[in-house]
This record gives C-alpha cells, sequence and structure tokens, in this order.
C-alpha cells in the first residue's frame, strides 16, 4: 500500500500526545508538514500542547479521550485522517497483581478489576483503537504502534543478539508465573509483549477487510527527557537518572543501559509513515549500549556513580537494526551527542551541578 506524503494536506492522529515522545513525533510530523491531531486524556492537557505547539496554527489540534481502554473511545478520534501513531500506554510500576484475567484477551475478561491490573490497560488500548480505525477509520492508510525493545527481551543470563525476530514470551510466562512479585520492569515488558502480539493477530486477522497497514515501532528506552524534579520523572529517565545521579552499589554501576536518542525515535516513526517498504514491518530502533563507566569529576556534586571503566562479566546485549537502517534510514545521533544533551537538561532543572 502507498505511504502518506505530507505534501497531500495529510493528518496523523497522535494517540497520548502528551507524552514525552509523543511531544517528539508531534513536532516531526508538523515540521514535516502534517497536520496532527493529538489525543490527551483531559481538557487542560490539549489546552497546554495547543499552546506549545502554537507557532504552527490551525496545523495541530487535539481530542479527548479519558480512557484509552474503552470500546468506541476512538471512534470520532479516526475519522478523517490519513495515518494513526498509536504512543499511548500507561505505564506504572505501582501495581503490582498481574494474576486472574491479567492475560487473557479483553473479550474473554468478565472481572472487572481485572482492567486495572498492570498489564490490562496496553492490551486493551491496543485493540480499541485498532477496532475503532477497522469500524471508522476509512481514510487510515498507516497505523504506526509504538512498542518497545521491552518486547524483544528474553531471560538474559548471558551474550544474547536482538532483532525483529526476538519475542519476550519468556518474560510473560515468568510473570505469570511470579504473579504479584514479579519485578516492575518485567512487568512492563510482558505488558509491551503482550500488546504487541494483541496489534499483530488483529492485523493479520483483519487484513483482507482493512485498507490500511500496520507498522510497529521497536525502540531502547530515549533518555533524553523533559521533567521538573526526578521524582516526577516517567520511568524511562528515572531509569536513566538513578544511574547518572545517584550512588549505586556494584551490581548498579556494573550494568549496560540500551539507548536510542529520542529525536531518532521520532524520526523513525515518521519515516515509518512516509516509506513505502514500512508497511506491515516490525522495526527494532537502538543506537547501541552504554557501561555506567561516567568519571564522577565531571560534576562537583559528589553523587555521580564511581564507574567501571573496565566492567567485566556483564551481560551484554547487542541489537541488531539492519532494518532501521535500510528500510527508515536512520543514523543514529552519537552516545556522546546524547549524554551531553540528556545531562544538560538535568542541569538546567538543577538536578546536578556542573563543575
Amino acid at each position: 500500500m502507498p505511504a502518506v506524503d505530507a505534501s497531500s494536506n495529510a493528518r496523523v492522529l497522535v494517540t497520548g500526545a502528551n507524552g514525552f515522545l509523543a511531544m517528539w513525533i508531534v513536532h516531526v510530523l508538523l515540521k514535516e508538514g502534517f497536520t496532527v491531531r493529538g489525543t490527551v486524556r483531559t481538557e487542560d492537557k490539549g489546552t497546554k500542547l495547543k499552546q506549545f505547539f502554537s507557532s504552527y496554527g490551525n496545523k495541530f489540534d487535539w481530542f479527548v479521550v479519558k480512557d484509552i481502554t474503552t470500546q468506541g473511545a476512538f471512534d470520532e478520534a479516526v475519522k478523517d485522517v490519513d495515518a494513526i501513531v498509536h504512543t499511548a500506554s500507561p505505564v506504572s510500576t505501582n501495581s503490582d497483581d498481574p494474576e486472574g484475567d491479567f492475560f487473557r484477551l479483553p473479550e474473554e475478561s468478565t472481572s472487572a478489576e481485572s482492567r486495572t491490573a498492570y498489564i490490562r490497560p496496553a492490551v486493551d488500548g491496543t485493540l480499541c483503537i485498532l477496532n475503532s480505525v477497522l469500524k471508522f477509520g476509512t481514510k487510515v492508510k498507516r497505523v504506526v504502534m509504538t512498542s518497545s525493545l521491552g518486547a524483544l527481551l528474553p531471560i538474559i543470563t548471558g551474550p544474547v543478539v536482538l532483532d525483529e525476530n526476538s519475542w519476550g514470551d519468556l518474560i510473560v510466562k515468568l510473570v505469570e508465573e511470579q504473579g504479584k512479585a514479579a519485578p516492575p520492569v518485567t512487568k512492563y515488558w510482558a505488558s509491551k509483549t503482550l500488546s504487541e502480539r494483541a496489534a499483530w493477530d488483529f492485523y493479520e486477522k483483519h487484513k483482507a477487510e482493512s485498507c490500511w497497514e500496520l507498522v510497529v515501532i521497536n525502540p531502547s528506552i530515549p533518555p533524553l527527557q523533559e521533567f521538573e524534579t526526578s521524582a516526577e520523572a516517567p520511568l524511562s529517565v528515572q531509569l536513566w537518572y538513578d544511574h547518572i545521579a545517584k550512588e549505586q552499589d556494584e551490581e548498579g554501576i556494573n550494568g549496560t543501559f540500551i539507548y536510542a536518542d529520542v529525536r531518532d525515535v521520532a524520526e523513525a516513526h515518521l519515516r515509518s509513515i512516509t516509506r513505502e517498504a514500512a508497511g506491515g514491518e516490525r522495526i527494532v530502533v537502538s543506537a547501541g549500549n552504554i557501561i555506567f563507566a561516567l568519571k564522577p569529576e565531571y560534576y562537583s556534586s559528589g553523587i555521580l556513580p564511581r564507574g567501571k571503566p573496565d566492567v567485566q562479566g556483564v551481560p551484554i546485549i547487542v541489537v541488531n537494526t539492519t532494518k532501521a537502517q535500510d528500510i527508515l534510514g536512520i543514523k543514529y545521533r552519537s552516545l556522546e551527542e546524547t549524554i551531553e544533551s540528556t545531562l544538560a537538561a538535568y542541569e538546567a532543572k538543577g538536578l546536578i551541578t556542573k563543575h
């Protein structure tokens, strides 16, 4: 199927538009010339977004979707749009009960309480918007879903290479077995695996009756974030900040972090809409690995990690991003540029003090 071209006055729907990555996606879409409709949970969030993108005039508007798990929630939002970027997915590390109806498909669920479980909203939200597209998205040609590298992760006991054929099914099984005792981050990874599986299953089931193609982007966690305090930071930046500006034990120091600059991840979403070859593809986006070996003398706070330049015995994850390069032509920003931009953002918020 053809890609979507901004020159045709195309409109793109971006769900969860006030999220950090989503705002960058909105930015690159508007800059490219697209008209953008963003969904938000409240009118206040929509008003703030409209002000933030005011330089683009009427090229940006917003639509309130209070609960992305409610059937029909996106019915109106998907009308008269040419492409959709679905980034909205509740992320919470506080819910600790993935049991019961947690692993059932939404149509099989009979427990209202299960809908508040950790993974439940991610799967429900994905299927809700796809059902809306199937019924009312008559102009839609592309649906780009933001998944995660977490949907590829196995149970890591040694070096591993990840690509588009990798799936986190063993993580899902682990969470199912451990229930409440499962670590929050593994619940998150399981949610991304299950919600992406649901999307592909839906797409294959309804492909014959659909006029659109699904694209799934599996990015590393983008560390460059905008936030006021470390306590208010979303999950991705909290993980990054904890390693950069907090005292770590030996296990915390001797670790790896798979990164991608958020600007590159946003660009990947744009190109997934505009490039014909991306249709129907699962695409991993990752710039590489970081071994935490930052030097405390860069800052005077004295709270940066001690660092381990000669880390040994760390299970290394290697990500094969050939498809992203071949189809999307992504050229990643260097680790140095990403770190400099990230630390500058921390410094601007007063969270660290430059030496």
